[in-house]
């Protein structure tokens, strides 16, 4: 029984991701779990070694610690690639040959939407009843074909330990890129079940996408975990926070201090994170906090069910 903590080593971690890092490693370590760090680097192109471990230096920064080795799901392809093999066996695959940009003009030009919650990019079936013949013709004309899961359109529903009663539509999502590389969805069910993740915790931003994960689960035969969708932190145009908006790593917070004064940074930045997650009140804020003196104060009643603004942070750190 197991927590994670599942970054994709893409880029630095920013305060909106280590503020979700510290609600995982409470909810963990409070309800006696396991915590994990598992390195969501599907996207070789992308990831990189230097920026995960810098961003696994960034968690033992704040005093977050991890059970066992960091997964890397670059490593485990042949798991995500039996778990198609099961799911075609099933019948439930099809070759889709749509662009990012066909699908997105298709979503702009519906004229409804399913009710419920829907995931972002919410494919809508065009080459779910194509022909052999068809499907001929576009892999003559250069088309290479992602794999997508067959579905019924059907909702599936979940309780959040935070959100409550959730409810979406499940559509037909890619479980493996044109170019063979497994998607996100696929593998991160393959992995939770393998790694025995009884608790997810991230951002709400993936909210719409838990019903299809916990559609695959079923089928593949695997168990659900609990899941706590903790709302974002957003930067001063509403947006999620990200690096355009200033200042917002800690190597950013840290740069040119010495050893002490980077220490005593490092504990306000986790005292600012603590109160923005209801865990200290503003008379606590005079002194820096340690995650031993805010261990006790942690239930996922005490969060905010509502996103929090940068600048209230910013202003804090100052």
């Amino acid at each position: 029984m197991s927590g994670r903590f599942a970054p994709s080593p893409t880029g630095s971690l920013h305060l909106g991701n280590l503020r979700t890092a510290l609600v995982a490693w409470f909810a963990a370590r409070s309800s006696g779990r396991g915590f994990l760090v598992r390195m969501e680097d599907l996207d070789r192109v992308t990831s990189s070694p230097v920026h995960e471990r810098a961003q696994l230096e960034d968690l033992a920064s704040l005093g977050l610690d991890w059970d066992g080795p960091v997964l890397r799901q670059s490593e485990r392809f042949e798991r995500y690639r039996a778990a198609l093999t099961q799911l075609d066996d099933l019948g439930v695959l099809y070759p889709c040959y749509c662009t990012r940009k066909e699908i997105r003009a298709e979503i702009a030009a519906a004229a409804s939407a399913p009710h419920g919650l829907v995931a972002d990019g919410a494919y809508r079936g065009t080459c779910r009843a194509l022909s052999a013949r068809q499907r001929s013709a576009l892999q003559a004309a250069g088309r290479r074909p992602a794999l997508r899961l067959r579905t019924a359109d059907e909702p599936v529903g979940f309780v959040d330990e935070l959100v409550g009663m959730v409810e979406g539509q499940v559509d037909d999502v890619v479980l493996a890129r044109a170019d063979g590389v497994p998607a996100y969805n696929l593998a991160v069910v393959v992995d939770d079940a393998a790694q025995q993740v009884t608790q997810v915790v991230r951002g709400d931003d993936l909210l719409s996408s838990t019903p299809r994960q916990i559609y695959l689960q079923r089928l593949l035969g695997l168990p659900t975990p609990s899941y706590l969708h903790v709302p974002l932190v957003l930067g001063p145009d509403g947006t999620r926070l990200a690096k355009r908006h200033g200042a917002v790593t800690l190597a950013e917070l840290t740069a040119g201090l010495d050893p002490p004064h980077r220490a005593a940074r490092l504990q306000m930045v986790l005292s600012v994170l603590a109160a923005s997650l209801g865990l200290l009140d503003g008379g606590e804020m005079v002194e820096p906090a340690d995650l031993s003196g805010l261990f006790d104060r942690f239930s996922p009643a005490v969060l905010p069910r509502g996103p929090v603004a940068w600048p209230d942070l910013a202003a804090q750190l100052a």
